[in-house]
This record gives structure tokens, C-alpha cells and sequence, in this order.
């Protein structure tokens, strides 16, 4: 990962789609990375601060232009939405000629590559300027042969009930809490904004299908070069329809020895623009964890040791009632990792170590 990556400051493009759900990248870097974060383009909600669109984020503002944005003096434009596709959406195409003119890098996880977009990669070169797609995977990568199952640490995974609710922010709220432990922990980021905030990774959904578990097997190994345990970034659902195929990729090339099974309980139908997928029904958390663990137990034993919950949009009495009810389902403890205390999922993952 380019140098630079590690101290731009950021103006985050997310015009027309700021919010909890529509702005995945551009949430995660407002929570994970506040301090380089310095402004937020939206003019649907300029005016406002993240504080009042996301309920996090404190005083960073929501501006309208382009040029407001500058006035902060950011040193790159972040492309602040994942959407479904990862297509550049034609409007935002004037946005980043600009930004390029006024001297910003543009830093990407489209899977629309800004980088080989003719006209864009010429603008940068003659302004002197970098493009860093964050999506473009490695240009060799191995075919898993299962060397993942004999790393020493102890291997993660973040698995879903359905994609968008919170497997990677899962992951990262338990690293940060076994850091405070004292815990030597590595994160495997495989996807965009995964490695965005971590500094490396490959994003998984942009390789090519035989090579998905590969790219798996690889993180693991790397992430565990000194550490006694791995966390592994989830990506998509087994049952998904749209993508399923990625999920079984990183499982079998992961081979995790314990899993975090997350969930958003308000969610009833999977994660799909215009409610594509409202003719299927999500199974239950318990229906879920015996599909993981079938999927992967012809490769290794493993098993979900805990439940994440995404109560974003739930009250704070909803919140704990979730939580108690997956805890009575599943028979495993169960928290939201950012609302509530992390701990009971550290406490999972240090006693799946020692067993």
C-alpha cells in the first residue's frame, strides 16, 4: 500500500447517498479514521455535521461543494460508497476532474477502476497527481491448497446472516479491544475499506473466482506473521444470491478455527437495491451458524463461538432485547460491539485459544 495512503487527509465523496446504510466506506472512515477525515461531500445534507446523519462522527461537516471541501486543505478525494455493481456513477465524473485539478489524489474502492478510466488517469498525469484503486487485486494469485489450517494462530472469521451489517466493523471493534488486552492481533482486510483503514489487503470480490480462496489463504498467512491470532473480514453471505460466491471463497480459503456469526435483526430479506431480494426470507441466526459450520467442516472443524448485532436502528431497550434473544437462541454469547461492550466477544475468541 502506497505510502501516502498512511497520512492523506480526506474530503469523502458521497453526493446524494450520506447515511447508515448508503455510505459504507465513507462511515467506516469517519469511524476508524476521524482524525484524517476532514469533510464529508453531500449537498442533500450539507450543513449538518456526521453527528446528525450517522448518530457518530462528532463535529465534521457535511458540505455542499467541492470547493467548501477544499477550504479544509485535504490531500485526497475519497470515494465514500460501495454500491452494489461498484459502478462510478456518471454525475460524480465532473466532481473528480475537479478534485484532480485542485491537486487531490482520488483514492477509490470502486470496482470500476478510476486508474484505467482514460480520461481521468490522463487528467492525474498531467496534474502530477495519484489514483489508488483500492479494489484492484494483485495481478498473481495462488489457487488454495489449504495451507491456511497450519498457521499457529488462532484463525477468525466474521460470517453473516446476510452482506452490509457490520462483519467488518465486527472484527475491528474486537481487534481494538484484544490490543487493549495486550493481544497480538492481525487483521486481514479483504475488502475496500477493510484496507483502507488497515493499510493492506486484497479486496476478495475483485478477484477472479478460482483464485478467491487463494487470495484468502494468502491474507492469513501474511496476518499471521507474528501474532497469536487472526481476524479475517467477512464478506457477503452464503445464502445471498448475489453473493454467496465470495463468501464460500474466503471460507474455504480462510479455513478459520472459530467464527463470529453477525447479524442486523431488524432485517428480515437480503441486502438489495429496490428491495430486489424481498421474495426471500434470511434464516435464523441458528440456521445460519449450521450452514457455516457444514460448509466448512469437510475442510476443518470449525465453529461459531459468538453473535454480533447491528442495533443501529433499533432503541436502546430494542437493542438488549435482541441481544438477549440471540443469546437464548443460539446458546452463545452475543453483544453489539459498537453500541454496548465488545467483551463478550473477546472473551470467546481468548477461550476458543486456549481450548
Amino acid at each position: 500500500m502506497p505510502e501516502t495512503l498512511a497520512t492523506h487527509r480526506y474530503l469523502v465523496l458521497a453526493e446524494g447517498h450520506f447515511g447508515p446504510l448508503t455510505s459504507k466506506t465513507a462511515n467506516s472512515a469517519v469511524r476508524y479514521l476521524p482524525e484524517r477525515v476532514l469533510a464529508v461531500l453531500d449537498s442533500a445534507q450539507a450543513g449538518r455535521t456526521v453527528q446528525d446523519v450517522l448518530g457518530f462522527g462528532g463535529a465534521i461537516p457535511v458540505v455542499g461543494t467541492l470547493e467548501e471541501g477544499l477550504r479544509g486543505g485535504p490531500t485526497a478525494l475519497l470515494v465514500g460508497i460501495a454500491p452494489q455493481g461498484g459502478q462510478l456513477p456518471d454525475a460524480w465524473r465532473a466532481v473528480l476532474a475537479a478534485a484532480i485539478a485542485a491537486g487531490l489524489d482520488l483514492v477509490s474502492g470502486l470496482h470500476f477502476h478510476l486508474g484505467d478510466d482514460a480520461e481521468l488517469a490522463a487528467l492525474a498525469a498531467r496534474a502530477g497527481v495519484a489514483i489508488h484503486d483500492l479494489r484492484k487485486p494483485p495481478a498473481s494469485l495462488p489457487v488454495s491448497h489449504g495451507r491456511a489450517r497450519d498457521v499457529d494462530a488462532l484463525t477468525v472469521l466474521t460470517v453473516g446472516t446476510d452482506c452490509n451489517i457490520g462483519k467488518m466493523t465486527s472484527a475491528l471493534q474486537v481487534r481494538d479491544a484484544l490490543r487493549a488486552r495486550g493481544e497480538r492481533v492481525g487483521f486481514a482486510a479483504t475488502g475496500q475499506t477493510g484496507i483502507l483503514i488497515e493499510g493492506w489487503g486484497i479486496a476478495v470480490d475483485a478477484v477472479v473466482a478460482d483464485f478467491i480462496a487463494g487470495a484468502a489463504e494468502r491474507l492469513v498467512l501474511q496476518a499471521a506473521e507474528g501474532n497469536d491470532i487472526v481476524l479475517v473480514e467477512g464478506q457477503g453471505s452464503l445464502v445471498h444470491p448475489g453473493y454467496s460466491g465470495v463468501t464460500m471463497g474466503l471460507l474455504h480459503g480462510s479455513l478459520p478455527d472459530a467464527m463470529i456469526l453477525c447479524g442486523l435483526p431488524s432485517r428480515t430479506s437480503p441486502y438489495g437495491g429496490n428491495g430486489a431480494y424481498s421474495w426471500m426470507r434470511l434464516p435464523s441466526l441458528s440456521d445460519t451458524i449450521r450452514l457455516c459450520e457444514a460448509a466448512v467442516a469437510p475442510l476443518k472443524p470449525s465453529r461459531v463461538i459468538a453473535v454480533s448485532l447491528n442495533t443501529w436502528d433499533l432503541s436502546d431497550a430494542e437493542a438488549r432485547d435482541a441481544v438477549a434473544r440471540a443469546e437464548d437462541e443460539t446458546g452463545l454469547p452475543a453483544t453489539d460491539p459498537v453500541r454496548f461492550d465488545p467483551a463478550p466477544l473477546v472473551d470467546a475468541v481468548l477461550a476458543a485459544r486456549k481450548s
